[in-house]
Formats: structure tokens, C-alpha cells, sequence
């Protein structure tokens, strides 16, 4: 089982659900995805948007097999790159959440080592150890998900995954007791404060156990507003975020069409030290604030039974069959963007991915969301395309 999930784990990166083109913008509903301008990266790899900067200027990309990090302009020309993979002591480590850029000219990410500023040569301008050192970790890394920058009272902060284990693990109900998602970082005093908790009535409050997939944060902030889901608790909870913390104003019940619900599981089946992920279950995947509009990303699950059928048939050794029927399962989950006025929290519609685009995500800057371009799988490329699209009234 455990081999299976790790197969689906990195099935995240490859699979896709639709065939690639370029039209198909036009969707259902009173709202629908209108590309505005689209730029081609022309580089040989595997490379995955991280992130666009407020003022458009730069564009962050991440490329696995390298492990290198790509900076373009707006028209897609590369203007710096830089890796960190080689042992050297201003290396992050693994990489356990993708950068936000802090200025045109910055970026903070998150590594095991630490949470990181470079400029966008890779030169290290300051290196900030975790609150606890950090032994298991396990990630999702998905387009656009990563670390947010944010000012309050004329000081810059960074919000990031909180990765503290507090000496406990899932299979202790101290560990729900005491979780907190986030951590709130000032950049001035290197100070980190974790915050939002599993809030009263949450479902992981409930006796089961929880895989770390199961509750991993989304979250996004505008100005003093934090809005944050927890994986599968389809809950939106907005923040209002000070230097002291984080104050819970708002909790959302979210109204999604097959949004699954997460399986039971025992706690005994955890272990200390131990971490497991999960890329088939209930999730909300991303949060972007966008020109007056909260786009939530979600993605609606397969079955327990249908994963239980593909646990057999790996287990069974015909790995190719499994990960064949995994990839006809995922073409039909139901996955999209819920888009909720920013103001009043309103539903204003569900809109699904453009065909060709890339369901496991997107980024978002400028007032605009970024999306990657499905490469053509009856012609090779050389490049990646990226459309620059808003959410628009019909």
C-alpha cells in the first residue's frame, strides 16, 4: 500500500485529464476563464509555474529533474536562473513549499534546512532556522501553491507551512489538540509564530486519524485578511491577521458538487516519525485572491472502493494496469475553481479548467491567474505555454 501511494504521490506531476488545445476558454455558468495574453518558456526540462510577482514583471518557475529555479519576464525571456542542489552551506535542503517572490528582485522559500531569501541570481540574503528541527516531512507541490508575502504595520511578513511536530504525532490526540497550519514569520526579528489551530467543530477534531494530505493548508491573504482551508474540510475560514497572531472572523460551509468525504481511518495505524501522503482523497488544493474574487481550487476524490480495487491489482504486481486505471480514474473527478465574491463571501459559480490547461493548478499575480498549457501528446515541444487569464462576467 505504501508503494501504491507513493506511485500516486508522483502521479500528481504527470497525469492529465484532458487533450491539449487552445481554445476552449467558454464555460457554464454567469462567469468564465477569458484568456488575455498568453507567453511560451522555451526551455528543455520539466518545468512547473511557482509563482508570478504583483507587479508582472517576473515569472518563477521550478524545474524538477534540475532541480533549478527559472526567472523570465512577462514575453518569457529567461533573465536568471539559479540551484541549490549541491552541498553548499547556503543550500536549502529539500524544498518544502515553493517560493513567493518579496520584490522583483526576491524570492523566500521554504527547505528543510530553513526558510530562505535569494535574489534571483541564487545569492542567499538571509537563512532563518525552522522552530523545531524538522526529521519527516512529506509535500504536494502543486502550480502556484506556495509560501505568501505580506506587510503589517509597515513590517514584512512572510506566511508559510508550519512543519513543527511538537514531540507528538497523528495517532495522539494531542497532536489535534495542539496542530497549528501556519506559521506568521517576521523578516525583521526572524521570529516565528504558528498559528490557526483546528478550530471548535472541526472534523479533525472528531477520534479519527488524519494523513498529513488529509488536512494540508491552502491559504492565500489580502492586506490583513488570511483565508484558509484545511485539505479536506470543505470549510473557508477567514482571518484577520496582526504582529500578535491571527483572529478568526468568519467560518464558510463550502457548497461543492462531488466533494468527497475523507476516509475513516484508526489512529493506530500512525506511527511516530512516520509520514504518508495521500493525491487521491478530498481536497481543497489552493486559495488565489483575483481582482475582487476568492478562486478556490478543489478536487473532488476518487472512492475508497475504486482505490481499494488499485491497492489489489498493485499489489497483485501488475503495477502498469494500476497506474493505467488510476489515470482513467482521475479523468473523472470532479475538479474545479469555486469562485466566491472576496467582499461578501458570496458564491458567484463554479467554473471548470479550460480544455488543455493543467488541472493540477495555477498561479495567480497582477490580478490575473496563470495557467500552463498542456504540451501537445502527438507532437513534441521544446517550449511551455502560460495564459494569462481573468475571471470574467458574461
Amino acid at each position: 500500500m505504501n508503494h501504491l501511494y507513493t506511485w500516486l504521490f508522483f502521479a500528481l506531476f504527470f497525469f492529465a485529464c484532458t487533450r491539449p488545445t487552445d481554445q476552449g476558454f467558454d464555460q457554464a455558468d454567469s462567469l468564465s476563464f477569458e484568456k488575455v495574453d498568453s507567453l511560451d518558456l522555451a526551455i528543455l526540462g520539466d518545468p512547473t509555474l511557482v509563482g508570478v510577482s504583483p507587479t508582472m514583471n517576473r515569472l518563477a518557475f521550478y524545474d524538477f529533474p534540475s532541480r533549478e529555479f527559472i526567472f523570465t519576464d512577462q514575453s518569457g525571456q529567461v533573465v536568471s536562473r539559479f540551484s541549490k542542489k549541491e552541498d553548499t552551506p547556503d543550500a536549502y535542503g529539500f524544498l518544502m513549499e515553493f517560493p513567493c517572490f518579496l520584490s522583483d528582485s526576491q524570492i523566500a522559500l521554504a527547505g528543510m534546512k530553513g526558510v530562505y531569501v535569494y535574489d534571483l541570481e541564487g545569492k542567499m540574503i538571509t537563512k532563518m532556522a525552522h522552530p523545531e528541527l524538522v526529521g519527516s516531512a512529506g509535500f504536494m507541490t502543486f502550480p502556484g501553491k506556495g509560501m505568501k508575502h505580506l506587510s503589517l504595520d509597515d513590517r514584512s511578513y512572510l506566511l508559510t507551512k508550519s512543519v513543527r511536530t511538537r514531540n507528538t504525532y497523528p495517532g495522539e490526540q494531542v497532536f489535534y489538540d495542539s496542530f497549528r497550519a501556519l506559521e506568521l514569520v517576521d523578516l525583521e526579528e526572524e521570529r516565528f509564530l504558528e498559528i490557526v489551530p483546528f478550530e471548535e467543530g472541526s472534523q479533525f477534531l472528531n477520534g479519527n486519524g488524519y494523513y498529513e494530505s488529509d488536512y494540508a493548508p491552502s491559504y492565500s491573504v489580502m492586506g490583513r485578511k488570511l483565508y484558509v482551508a484545511l485539505g479536506g474540510e470543505n470549510r473557508l475560514r477567514v482571518y484577520t491577521l496582526s504582529p500578535a497572531g491571527a483572529s478568526l472572523d468568519t467560518t464558510i460551509h463550502l457548497q461543492i458538487p462531488g466533494f468527497g468525504k475523507l476516509p475513516v481511518t484508526s489512529r493506530e495505524v500512525f506511527s511516530k516519525g512516520s509520514v504518508m501522503i495521500k493525491g487521491s482523497t478530498p481536497a481543497i488544493r489552493n486559495i488565489h485572491v483575483v481582482d475582487g474574487n476568492l478562486a478556490i481550487q478543489y478536487y473532488g476524490g476518487i472512492s475508497e472502493e475504486t482505490m481499494e480495487e488499485l491497492e489489489a491489482i498493485w499489489l497483485s504486481g501488475d503495477e502498469e494496469k494500476a497506474e493505467e486505471l488510476y489515470s482513467e480514474a482521475e479523468k473523472d473527478v470532479n475538479q474545479g475553481v469555486l469562485v466566491l465574491d472576496q467582499a461578501t463571501l458570496m458564491h458567484k459559480g463554479i467554473l471548470e479548467f479550460p480544455e488543455g490547461t493543467n488541472k493540477r493548478g495555477f498561479a495567480s499575480g497582477g490580478g490575473y491567474i496563470w495557467m500552463e498549457r498542456l504540451p501537445d501528446e502527438e507532437n513534441e515541444e521544446d517550449f511551455l505555454r502560460i495564459y494569462k487569464v481573468k475571471i470574467a462576467s458574461k
